[in-house]
């Protein structure tokens, strides 16, 4: 399989990680189902939601599958009135991305990121590598400093 941008770009900061990959069902791209497939604990697996703030413009939040954004601390810890979910429609082209697919690392531009704190919780979680059917398995502090991200409560 040949290396997606998030993997390139952890290689290339010599960040540590391993890549679990797992049959895709296309009508089933949950994250709790992905957890499944990898045998992890579904609180360690986190999703990569893309938003617009009122004042900042696009945005990254990685929470939990197993959890829902809060769209008000999402806004105030972003320092926005409003944010709204970018529509799945547009997500590849903002982010280079597809839905069940979007990665936090290697976006196609440099999106402010913020990490749900419950991520530190775990000495490992799992973040998408940039492709449905591969998750990219590394420490909380080594995926903030690949995305120069925050950790807060998106909860």
């Amino acid at each position: 399989m040949s290396k997606t941008n998030a993997v390139r770009i952890l290689d290339s900061n010599n960040i540590s990680y391993s890549l679990h990959s797992y049959d895709v069902n296309e009508n089933d791209l949950s994250g709790i189902t992905v957890a499944e497939k990898i045998s992890a604990d579904p609180d360690s697996v986190f999703k990569t939601l893309v938003a617009t703030g009122d004042k900042t413009g696009a945005l990254v939040f990685c929470l939990p599958v197993t959890e829902e954004l809060n769209l008000k601390k999402a806004a105030s810890v972003s320092r926005n009135k409003s944010i709204e979910l970018v529509k799945v429609k547009d997500l590849l082209n903002l982010t280079g991305y597809i839905r069940g697919g979007c990665s936090p690392i290697g976006m196609k531009k440099k999106f402010p990121v913020y990490i749900d704190e419950t991520a530190q919780l775990f000495d490992e979680i799992y973040i998408s590598a940039g492709i449905r059917g591969m998750q990219i398995k590394l420490s909380p502090s080594d995926l903030s400093a690949a995305t120069d991200a925050s950790f807060c409560n998106l909860l």
